[in-house]
């Protein structure tokens, strides 16, 4: 299995990857979670977005905003695997991709982000530390976590 890795603004998008990147998302956070809440927001206009595909075929995202909008540091969110995808190890590569960009595009800054609660485990083991307490965000229980930089951690 070959990832391309592709970091795109989100002006930069053509319609026909806008189209495959929110139908993801949509597949993932609104009818596999049953959750009715809007995906899109603002933050999606000034984040940086990373695509991940094989043969052609969008199958992992997420999205890196930038430090002072949701939280202080910069933070990465709206992590996807699609269904089929799961189980293979490319959640890990996703994470280490996607904080490799943070660290280049923010450099030797932390992140925090907005977990679902039972992905404690899988964050933990990129590094990441709960530092909240449970809280619910459109009826899904959350915890903050921060992954803290340091040359050591640095993918």
């Amino acid at each position: 299995m070959e990832i391309v890795w592709r970091w795109q603004a989100f002006a930069a998008f053509d319609t026909a990857t806008l189209f495959e990147y929110l139908r993801l998302r949509q597949q993932v956070f609104i009818v596999e979670q049953a959750c009715a809440y809007a995906d899109m927001d603002d933050l999606d206009l000034v984040s940086t977005h990373l695509l991940a595909y094989c043969d052609d075929r969008l199958v992992a995202c997420l999205r890196l905003v930038p430090p002072g909008l949701k939280y202080a540091e910069p933070s990465l969110g709206r992590v996807i695997i699609s269904a089929d995808f799961r189980g293979t190890g490319l959640g890990y590569q996703l994470i280490s991709q996607g904080l490799k960009g943070a660290v280049a595009q923010y450099p030797e800054q932390d992140n925090k982000i907005g977990a679902q609660a039972h992905l404690q485990n899988f964050y933990a083991k990129n590094g990441f530390v709960t530092v909240s307490a449970p809280y619910l965000e459109d009826d899904i229980s959350h915890v903050d976590m921060l992954w803290h930089y340091s040359p050591d951690t640095a993918c």
